[in-house]
């Protein structure tokens, strides 16, 4: 504006512009971001994630030999984490970070519900697993270690693999849950409390993500788990989804009108 425009002219000239862009529809849903940038959101939320879980677990063993204290360092860094990227990236791409929940999303569309259609999805998980696995070499490098080192913490054994069925079935429920019941405004918190409770309660330290398995995969660290059990866990990951989503249908049935 120069100094011999009318105070009220730039106003009035948006409220024209304004008036002769389309208008969505009564009732129409907003417009949705752009794929490009869902997906980037996806990609640096999941490495940023990683990166919380590996750092963390890094920095944890470097300060103490007890393993009930290094738990404990790694399982409230990931809580204040997850929180946080929920609510910063949850508006852009629905924070999911996880291949299990755009799956579960996926699959919900298809029936009628909300959530991603197939090329959402093909631009999501790719998007999850690089993020994963450069998270956890960024996390490496941060703190001088061997960068994609494969991990040799095996995690084979039948408890943890059951592990992975409840923490994830757990997870499901939890998230379709909110929705279902229009709650998702509550996610960053209880996603986060989730994940931090069964760090402690399931067997595996609740990894609950195909993705993150893949990336911690590269990782000889605290954190870590061997090549060789993770597809043992992604298989018990996506057994824990569709029972998930299982008891979302059972416990919060709609209504028959």
């Amino acid at each position: 504006m120069t100094a011999t425009e009318p105070v009220g002219a730039a106003p009035v000239a948006e409220n024209v512009i304004a008036a002769d862009a389309p208008q969505p529809a009564p009732g129409a849903p907003p417009p949705r971001t752009p794929l490009v940038a869902r997906a980037a959101a996806e990609l640096v939320g999941t490495a940023a994630l990683v990166a919380i879980v590996v750092g963390s677990g890094i920095q944890a063993t470097d300060l103490t030999d007890d393993v009930a204290l290094q738990l404990l360092a790694n399982s409230t860094a990931t809580v204040f984490g997850l929180g946080v990227l929920i609510a910063l990236l949850g508006p852009v791409s629905g924070a999911h970070f996880n291949p299990a929940v755009t799956l579960a999303e996926w699959w919900t569309a298809r029936r009628g519900g909300a959530g991603v259609d197939a090329r959402e999805l093909a631009f999501y998980i790719p998007s999850q697993i690089v993020g994963a696995i450069a998270g956890a070499i960024l996390a490496d490098a941060m703190f001088g270690e061997p960068l994609a080192t494969w991990s040799t913490h095996d995690r084979s054994a039948g408890n943890l693999l059951l592990g992975e069925v409840v923490a994830t079935a757990g997870l499901i429920l939890l998230i379709f849950g909110l929705a279902r019941t229009d709650r998702l405004r509550f996610a960053p918190v209880a996603v986060a409390s989730y994940i931090g409770a069964a760090y402690w309660f399931t067997s595996s330290t609740s990894f609950a993500n195909p993705a993150v398995t893949i990336g911690r995969a590269f990782t000889d660290t605290f954190a870590g788990i061997a090549p060789a059990s993770v597809p043992g866990f992604i298989a018990m990951q996506l057994v824990g989804a569709v029972v998930g989503l299982a008891l979302v249908a059972v416990v919060f049935a709609r209504p028959k009108g």
